[in-house]
């Protein structure tokens, strides 16, 4: 017998593991590459942004739209480098929030955890708006003498019992339903817009950059919009307990979620301000709508606005499910109690995250549209509020990254460069972006603010009661090691640093 051979026959005890993870209860190491990608990509929702955040985009920006677009993607790259720096070294279900509090200790995790949340939850009420405007859109095309606002509360409705029933039922099911939307609403978007390309001719360098209506603040604040195109990518982070080889694939997924939707958003940003000027302009909430219909191919725009809607609600879904995974995680850490860290015992969901975020997901677009208030309106001021917290989050897991690499002797200058430089594009355009929303009359501001001091008040309160190890992460157990036995009291072993978790 080999000496390879004896060892796996009789191998040597080893005591350094516990039973289970701190993160035990998720269905661990079963979701692929994939149902990843997925997640990533329905969280941002490509087919929906390039309608609506382009058209957002383009009322800021004006002729610098199209590089606006460039530059946003630029910056969310170096934000996708800097968060790779932590998913390539452990897997955990708090993502940003995790990570910052590895390099930021437990107040800057406790912040990133509070921005992340807000920017989940309300790109979601925006994607459930936007799915209910497109869809009311589309039947009052059908059918003009119907009254709008009964239609949006019936979609959102819809929208809301698909919501609940995919996120109980689990990540595999949410992120294959949302990968094959999204998919399709892409294909039939980018089939409306090369057709539309084909009519509008040859390229027009004006449609790329023209001087008309260029301020700084617009660009600042296109430039925030055109982020919020993105965010959501580092969604997959998420999964890192469920995933299969989080550290390679969970990398992976981010870096292809941006690039793909990066590529989609100039193409879509310069076949609406192309076609915009060649139609002498428009001030539509619905622009491709408005180009097809300008074309002749107003039948093949009803189908787009179904992978628009259709979009919104994967959008939503993907959002949700990060959201729940976070608050699973902060409850696992005693930062929220106990009772939000259970998981389904046979579907393996964070069920006390969803049963206590959907409900306010779901019953805030609804409140709002019965109030009488239009989906389209209330979508600026929901936006701004999301942006607000994913760029808060972005900019603090930014700073951490450097301080984290620099304790585990990693750090580098091209690490470094990378994190500051987003860090510093993003602040200051949030700034100049929140002053200039602030003044013409965006409530979105205020209410943005008021999140952030309740925030601060809650992080405050919380830090003065014992708080256990924040930012915990998955790691590997006793019965995945050769020889391993769980150690007296069979808790966590976590000790600070990142393990492998790939199992």
């Amino acid at each position: 017998m080999s000496a390879l051979e004896e060892a796996i026959e009789r191998p040597q005890t080893v005591r350094s593991f516990a039973a289970r993870s701190p993160l035990h209860g998720l269905d661990r190491h079963t979701v692929g590459f994939a149902d990843i990608l997925a997640q990533s990509v329905a969280a941002v929702a490509p087919a929906a942004a390039s309608a609506m955040a382009v058209l957002l985009v383009a009322d800021l920006a004006g002729g610098a739209t199209v590089l606006v677009m460039a530059l946003a993607m630029i910056i969310t790259f170096l934000v996708a480098r800097t968060i790779n720096q932590f998913t390539r070294r452990f897997a955990a279900s708090g993502s940003l929030y995790t990570y910052a509090a590895r390099g930021l200790g437990a107040a800057g995790g406790l912040a990133t955890g509070a921005a992340i949340l807000v920017g989940y939850a309300f790109i979601s009420i925006f994607a459930l708006l936007g799915g209910a405007h497109y869809a009311t859109m589309l039947v009052t095309r059908l059918w003009p003498q119907l009254a709008a606002t009964p239609i949006a509360l019936g979609a959102l409705v819809v929208e809301a019992a698909v919501l609940t029933i995919v996120l109980v039922r689990g990540i595999r099911l949410s992120s294959r339903v949302a990968l094959v939307v999204e998919l399709i609403s892409v294909a039939l978007i980018l089939s409306l817009m090369i057709v539309l390309l084909v009519h509008i001719g040859p390229l027009q360098p004006a449609a790329i950059f023209s001087a008309d209506g260029i301020s700084v603040a617009g660009v600042a604040g296109g430039a925030v919009l055109a982020i919020t195109a993105f965010v959501g990518f580092e969604s997959s982070a998420t999964l890192g307990v469920e995933a299969r080889s989080p550290l390679k694939n969970i990398p992976r997924a981010i870096v292809w979620s941006v690039g793909v939707a990066g590529v989609f958003y100039l193409i879509a940003a310069y076949t609406q301000i192309a076609g915009a000027a060649a139609i002498g302009g428009t001030a539509s909430v619905a622009l491709l709508d408005d180009l097809a219909s300008r074309f002749g191919l107003s039948a093949w725009a009803a189908v787009a606005d179904v992978g628009i809607a259709t979009s919104g609600l994967a959008c939503a879904i993907a959002s949700t499910t990060a959201l729940t995974r976070i608050v699973f995680a902060l409850a696992r850490d005693g930062v929220l109690p106990a009772r939000l860290g259970r998981t389904h015992g046979r579907h393996g969901t964070p069920i006390g995250a969803v049963v206590v975020a959907v409900p306010p997901i779901v019953l805030a677009p609804l409140v709002i549209v019965a109030a009488g208030v239009s989906p389209w309106d209330a979508m600026k001021a929901v936006l701004l509020i999301s942006a607000a917290g994913y760029i808060v989050a972005y900019v603090l897991v930014c700073i951490a990254a450097p301080l984290f690499l620099r304790r585990i002797g990693e750090v580098t200058v091209g690490s470094i460069i990378a994190a500051v430089s987003a860090a510093a594009a993003l602040a200051a355009c949030l700034t100049v972006y929140l002053v200039a929303e602030a003044a013409a009359g965006n409530p979105g501001v205020w209410f943005a603010l008021g999140f952030a001091l309740i925030a601060a008040v809650l992080i405050r309160w919380r830090r003065r009661s014992p708080l256990g190890e924040v930012g915990r992460y998955d790691e590997p157990v006793a019965a995945h090691v050769l020889g391993g036995v769980a150690r007296t009291g069979g808790g966590s072993a976590h000790r600070g640093e990142p393990g492998d978790a790939d199992g």
